[in-house]
């Protein structure tokens, strides 16, 4: 069996859309920082996306465990034209467009962007690749809202809406374990 830890990254305060936006994690709760070190494994490998909340987030957590390469793979969804964009601003340059991305998340995608199910492509490639390179390991992953929302799908073998109903807070803890062919949902949104 494979363990996953999903953490999402710390807090960036923005109030835009930032999937690829390289924005820096707010991580001054050394309280938090300590519980959510505390609550993982410590023999666990750990990496992340190769966003900078991410990246630095890992580093905060890392302690002693075995510290894996950063990976493009794990980035948040591509918002494209609407990176860094209010959902306002976005929905006023395409409102039909940007409520069916959100209502109905699948094959839509932002213009220059990517969709739902681009993104549970590339992250599925990266957890695969994952699963056969470390079976048997605690995986500690750093990633965004969207990534670890996709891998909720695939665990709970659920449709994109029912994935993008449940939340993700800065620095919870998503637990999903590989049996080697079935997954199966150990905790979502926990924050130590």
């Amino acid at each position: 069996m494979t363990r996953f830890w999903w953490v999402r990254h710390g807090p960036t305060h923005k109030k835009t859309m930032i999937g690829w936006t390289n924005a820096p994690a707010d991580l001054s709760d050394a309280e938090r920082i300590k519980r959510l070190d505390a609550h993982l494994p410590k023999d666990a490998l750990i990496l992340s996306s190769d966003l900078i909340r991410c990246t630095a987030t890992a580093q905060a957590i890392v302690g002693s465990r075995n510290h894996l390469a950063p990976r493009k793979g794990l980035r948040e969804m591509h918002f494209g034209d609407w990176e860094d964009q209010s959902f306002d601003t976005a929905s006023g340059l395409n409102p039909d467009l940007i409520r069916t991305f959100w209502d109905k998340p699948g094959d839509t995608k932002a213009p220059g962007g990517e969709s739902w199910n681009q993104l549970c492509a590339r992250v599925g490639a990266e957890v695969s690749q994952l699963c056969h390179e470390h079976k048997d390991r605690d995986i500690v992953i750093v990633a965004h809202y969207g990534v670890i929302l996709t891998q909720i799908q695939n665990a709970g073998n659920m449709s994109a809406k029912a994935a993008t109903s449940f939340h993700i807070d800065n620095l919870s803890v998503t637990r999903l374990e590989y049996l080697g062919e079935a997954w199966r949902i150990m905790g979502v949104n926990h924050k130590p």
